[in-house]
């Protein structure tokens, strides 16, 4: 039966179909569906891990147990699993081991633009790519054949359309994979200098193997056009948009494998075209290749390294007109609507604090980045997770004064510990604020070892925050409600005065999880507002100015009041 799916569900579905036996991942848009959906089974043993490095670094042990396992994560988490990439590439599988990675172009929840593609090139292991929810399916069904074939880890890279978007799909039934026996094999996983220069040969020999089985897998296939004068390679979501564009009207070379990439095809195919156009997102990887390999062909100069491509790009590049005979308009304005802080977020109370102290606030990756939009404006660095902690020692270190670092709880144990225990060892000033808002909040609501809860929703081991800072050297750890004004601005106060490195946890659970009890919404005694706008400093989406007066929207407000505290006249009565 064939049911509507989104991509990242039908990835789910594949891994279960293939026998996936255990599966490690951190919450990053736009992986974070596949392994919520995949915890949905039974048979799959599912968690939510610190990090992407814990993830991949699990999910190879339960490799190395004999048991088909999976991790997930998206582009810039695999920054952070890229320590055991290279050298798992090295050792090889036990059972097979699937790694998907999500990219974002267009950077619609990320802070670049990443292309994993050079991952697989350069740790040396397969890279798969589907074009839809079929193939996201099939693909991750086909990457445990492959990866225990070929004793390797198999990538397979989804991107934000294909993960998100909905089509077709048609099930299958889950396939029981018995546990392949471990065997003690000290050269084979034992990484050690002696050990892994033998192995490297057997790297090469693989990679040389992969891309023979790339020539002849149906994963790669060349479709046929109308007219030979041009022909097109491409992948992913962009072979959609090449379809939609020009139809049947040239040949394409779809690739699904796209690395090792299958070179006689790619010869023979451009063989048989005239003019060679590689289509694809970000970077020139399909161009670099078809180059190396003395091919005359077109691509970034067409299409440019930023952002998504389109069926109307594709089609305008190529001079031909859309084959759908639908042309979006590019000239409709649609009005602006920048991304703000939840009504009731615990995060506003301390952002203003921060604001109104002058502090240099250097933040970090969360719902919480919202804290450099207007009107708080009260954050000047984001780089990666766990940067604003390890930022602040070297600002402090480097002369920097009256400086804080805020930093999510799941942020703060995804790298932010160590982080802190840098400031601890090497004994720098400045106050590391962590924001608990007891949930992973940025990519929809996953738990973390902080919350006590599993990816289920089950009781599991919970961190104590405050007895973990202390452990770690702080003899400064103080705990505020950022709904109270005062009490965040007296802590603020007296931590920045105190002349040594402190932790402030800011603690007040996100106002959009289901077991929050809210206060009544405020109201505003129009008689008493005199429309000084003071209110409107803190950016809550209940607030607006009506006639000159303040006004609250009883849908949105959650009787937080922030917004009371803020106004000198009264004029805000309920809420309590």
């Amino acid at each position: 039966m064939k049911q509507l799916m989104q991509g990242n569900t039908a990835a789910a579905r594949g891994l279960y179909e293939a026998g996936c036996f255990f599966a490690s991942s951190y919450p990053g848009t736009p992986s974070t569906e596949i392994t919520e959906e995949l915890a949905k089974y039974d048979e799959v043993y599912c968690e939510w891990a610190p990090n992407e490095k814990v993830a991949m670094e699990a999910a190879f042990g339960a490799s190395l147990a004999g048991r088909r396992s999976f991790c997930g994560m998206k582009h810039v988490g695999l920054n952070v699993a890229a320590d055991p990439l290279f050298t798992v590439s090295y050792t090889g599988i036990n059972a097979g081991m699937v790694i998907c990675v999500a990219d974002d172009a267009g950077m619609h929840s990320s802070q670049n633009e990443q292309d994993s593609r050079h991952y697989a090139r350069a740790a040396k292991l397969p890279m798969l790519e589907p074009s839809d929810s079929q193939e996201a399916l099939e693909f991750f069904r086909i990457a445990y054949d492959i990866s225990e074939e070929f004793d390797s880890p198999v990538i397979v890279k989804m991107c934000t359309r294909i993960a998100h978007s909905q089509s077709l799909v048609e099930t299958g039934e889950r396939k029981e994979i018995p546990a392949r026996p471990y065997e003690k094999n000290i050269a084979k996983y034992v990484m050690m200098p002696g050990n892994a220069i033998k192995r490297h040969p057997v790297v090469e020999e693989r990679m040389r193997r992969l891309a023979e089985y790339a020539e002849t897998s149906p994963l790669n296939r060349v479709e046929e056009g109308s007219d030979n004068s041009t022909g097109i390679i491409t992948s992913s979501t962009c072979y959609q948009y090449v379809k939609e564009a020009l139809g049947d009207k040239y040949p394409v070379l779809k690739l699904g494998m796209i690395w090792p990439m299958p070179d006689r095809m790619i010869r023979e195919f451009s063989g048989h075209v005239g003019r060679l156009v590689i289509v694809e997102e970000l970077d020139g990887f399909i161009e670099e290749h078809c180059r190396a390999l003395g091919l005359q062909c077109e691509g970034k100069s067409l299409f440019g390294y930023l952002g998504e491509l389109s069926q109307n790009i594709i089609a305008d590049k190529l001079g031909v007109p859309v084959h759908s005979g639908v042309k979006l308009s590019e000239s409709v304005k649609i009005p602006a609507r920048p991304p703000m802080m939840c009504a009731g977020c615990p995060h506003r109370g301390i952002f203003y604090a921060l604001k109104q102290a002058g502090c240099t606030v250097l933040g970090d990756i969360g719902c919480y980045t919202l804290g450099a939009v207007a009107p708080l404006s009260a954050m000047e660095m984001t780089l990666c997770m766990g940067a604003s902690v390890s930022a602040l020692h070297g600002f402090s270190k480097a002369g920097g004064k009256n400086a804080v670092a805020v930093i999510g709880d799941s942020t703060f144990m995804h790298s932010g510990m160590t982080g802190l225990a840098n400031i601890a060892y090497n004994q720098s000033a400045g106050v590391v604020i962590i924001l608990d808002n007891s949930i992973t909040g940025m990519t929809g609501h996953q738990q973390n070892p902080t919350t006590g809860r599993n990816i289920k929703g089950d009781p599991a081991g919970k961190i104590d925050l405050e007895s973990l800072c202390r452990a770690m050297g702080f003899g400064r750890v103080r705990v505020v409600d950022p709904y109270n004004l005062k009490e965040c601005a007296d802590a603020l106060k007296e931590e920045l005065s105190a002349g040594e490195a402190s932790v402030i946890i800011s603690r007040r659970p996100c106002a959009l999880l289901k077991y929050v009890k809210h206060n009544p919404p405020l109201k505003v005694d129009a008689e008493k507002c005199k429309g000084c706008k003071s209110c409107m400093r803190i950016g809550c989406p209940a607030l607006s100015m009506k006639d000159g007066k303040a006004r609250v929207d009883s849908t949105l407000c959650v009787g937080c009041g922030v917004c009371k505290q803020l106004c000198k006249f009264g004029a805000f009565i309920g809420g309590e």
